[in-house]
C-alpha cells in the first residue's frame, strides 16, 4: 500500500499514518504509551476521587504521604515512558508538524513544570488540580492524533 502525501507537500497526513499497516513493533510502542498514560491519568483520578478523601476522613496523613511518594515515583517512570514512546511515534509517523501534537507538547511541558512545582509545594492543592486538568486535556488531544 502506497502512503499518500498531503496535496502540495511530501508529508504524510495524520490520517495517512493511521491508514498505513501497523507493525507489531509500533503496536507495542503504542501499547506502552497507552499503558503509561492510563497509569498517569488513572492514578491521579484514583488519588483525587478515592484515596485522598478517605485518608482525610481518617486523619492518616502519614499514609497519604507514603501513597503520594509511591505514586510520584511511578508517575516519573510513566512520564519517561510517555516521552520516549511519544517521541518515537511522532518521528515514525512524521507528525511533528501537526498542530494538535504541538498543542499536546505545550501541555506536556506544562505538566512537567507543574509536577516539579508540586514536588516543592506538595500541599498546594491547586497545583494538583492543574496537573490533572492538563493531563485530561492531553488525553483528549491524543484522541485527535
Amino acid at each position: 500500500m502506497a502512503i499518500r502525501t498531503s496535496p502540495g507537500t511530501n508529508r504524510r497526513s495524520a490520517q495517512d499514518a493511521y491508514d498505513a499497516p501497523v507493525s507489531d513493533l509500533w503496536q507495542g510502542v503504542l501499547f506502552c504509551h497507552l499503558l503509561a498514560m492510563a497509569f498517569f491519568a488513572g492514578g491521579q483520578l484514583m488519588l483525587a476521587a478515592v484515596i485522598v478523601p478517605a485518608a482525610r476522613r481518617t486523619g492518616d496523613e502519614e499514609t497519604l504521604r507514603a501513597i503520594a511518594r509511591r505514586f510520584g515515583a511511578g508517575s516519573l517512570v510513566a512520564l519517561a515512558v510517555l516521552l520516549a514512546t511519544g517521541i518515537a511515534m511522532a518521528s515514525h509517523y512524521d507528525l511533528w508538524g501537526e498542530g494538535v501534537l504541538q498543542a499536546k507538547l505545550v501541555l506536556v511541558a506544562t505538566v512537567i513544570a507543574l509536577t516539579i512545582a508540586h514536588t516543592r509545594y506538595p500541599r498546594a492543592h491547586a497545583i494538583s488540580g492543574l496537573i490533572f486538568a492538563a493531563t485530561i486535556a492531553i488525553v483528549w488531544l491524543g484522541l485527535e492524533i
